[in-house]
Parts: C-alpha cells; sequence; structure tokens
C-alpha cells in the first residue's frame, strides 16, 4: 500500500507501551489495546521493533498485534523494524507484515541511532531483501540523512528508505543547527525521491518539528514516531496526540 497522493501517513510506535507493561507482570498496558486507540483516532499504521531480548516488544505481541489489524483495521499498516537475522527474518515470513524496516542495530542498543553502512553490509542486504520480497514484504532500509545513501539503498533492492531524523530532532534548542539538520534530511529524502525510492522519517519528531518537515518534503510517505508520540500522549493522550501529530503533518485540521 502507498499514502495518498501528497499526504505522509502517521505510524505510531508503540515500543514504549510494552516497556512499560514489561515493568509487572501483568497485562497492561495493553500494547493492542493501545494501538487500538491509535488507530480509532486515524493513526495509518503501527510500528513495533521485536528486540531478541524480547525488553519491551514480544514477538507474541506482533502475532497479536498482526491478527487484530487485520480483523478490525483492513487497509491500515503494520510495520516491524529490526535486525535481520534468521528470527526476525522467520518472524516475518510467518506474520508478512505490510512493511519491514532493516535496522543496522547491536542488540544492545537502547535504540536505533545510525544507518547501514552499504559498503560493509551489501551482500548481507541483497539477500534479505530478496527474501521479503519473496515473501511479499515491502523492504524499507534505515539511512543516515545524507544525500549518497539512498542510490545505495536502491542498489540492494530497497523499496523504501527511513532517514532517521535523530540529529534533527536533538537540535531543538539550536535554530542554526536544526537548520542544517532539516537541509540533510531533505537532501536526503530528495535523492531518495531522484532514485526511485518511497521515502519515510523516523526518530524524535514532534508536533513542533514536523511542519517544517513536512513543508519542505510533502512526499514523505510515513513517519513513524514513538518516543516524541508517547511523550506527548502523557500530557495529551493517546488519541489526541494521534490528532496533534497529524495537523502538524497537515493530515487534519489544527
Amino acid at each position: 500500500m502507498t499514502a495518498e497522493t501528497g499526504q505522509t501517513r502517521l505510524s505510531v510506535n508503540v515500543n514504549a507501551v510494552a516497556m512499560l507493561r514489561n515493568r509487572r507482570d501483568l497485562p497492561w498496558p495493553s500494547v493492542t489495546g493501545m494501538a487500538r486507540i491509535a488507530l480509532e483516532a486515524g493513526a495509518k499504521g503501527i510500528t513495533v521493533h521485536p528486540r531478541p531480548d524480547e525488553r519491551h516488544i514480544r514477538r507474541q505481541d506482533v502475532r497479536d498485534l498482526v491478527a487484530m489489524m487485520r480483523a478490525d483495521f483492513p487497509g491500515k499498516e503494520l510495520c516491524l523494524e529490526g535486525y535481520p537475522d534468521e528470527t526476525f527474518l522467520a518472524l516475518n515470513e510467518e506474520v508478512k507484515p505490510d512493511q519491514v524496516l532493516f535496522v543496522p542495530d547491536d542488540p544492545a542498543q537502547s535504540t536505533s541511532d545510525h544507518g547501514w553502512d552499504f559498503s560493509a553490509n551489501g551482500d548481507l542486504l541483497k539477500s534479505v531483501i530478496a527474501r521479503m520480497k519473496k515473501a511479499g514484504i515491502r523492504v524499507s532500509l534505515f539511512v543516515d540523512p545524507e544525500a549518497d545513501q539512498p542510490a545505495q539503498a536502491a542498489a540492494v533492492g530497497a523499496e523504501r528508505i527511513e532517514i532517521y531524523t535523530g540529529p534533527y530532532g536533538g537540535c531543538y534548542d539550536d535554530p542554526v543547527k536544526e537548520q542544517d539538520c532539516l537541509d540533510a534530511v531533505v537532501a536526503t529524502a530528495e535523492a531518495a525521491k531522484e532514485a526511485g525510492l518511497g521515502v519515510n522519517a523516523g526518530h524524535d519528531l514532534t508536533p513542533d518539528n514536523l511542519p517544517a518537515l513536512i513543508a519542505r518534503a510533502p512526499f514523505i510517505e510515513e513517519v513513524s514516531i514513538g518516543h516524541g508520540f508517547t511523550a506527548d500522549a502523557l500530557i495529551h493522550g493517546f488519541a489526541k496526540s494521534v490528532e496533534r501529530f497529524q495537523a502538524a503533518m497537515g493530515e487534519r485540521d489544527a
């Protein structure tokens, strides 16, 4: 599936919901329950990162999300994010999400914080991308905000990239640096468009910094937001935060 023309889709990352749940041997907060609230409020998708140690999203959460979304939210998308080890690849082949985002994470990393090194990982990526395409799953690759990255992603067979926007989101208190980081993200997005790739973006995006990004790169198809969304939702609630982020992206009126 693709985004509607001229409209960026919001995919809510519910990893933080699972992390909170896992602090106790209890079933709440419910990953599927909070995902349902986001989807009913208008989010176009859900993103989860089932890490090997299951420190937040568990593999059973993925199965539960697939069952819930296919039954109640046809047309909305599930994206699985992860490093392409055999366990993760097999999970994707089992549940067949709409999209897989391959990230070059070490298992000990707290979050995805850098893109792929294509010179070192090109053969691996070609192999796992071909495997996912055979399963009918759209493939996105996590890339740094550098304009030479999209062509390399296209060369290994990716259909989309997700631009790491952490540096842009992290300079909220430095307007000059923020502009430089935004320029880098936009240049990468434009290079991806020229390479024939779809463009996603994610990390540390907020209602405050999204408008500038979408104004300059309105062709971005999806933003995947977890930490910033959850922080906002602690104040405004899950459903209201969907409205706030979509308004910031121009998906609905403020």
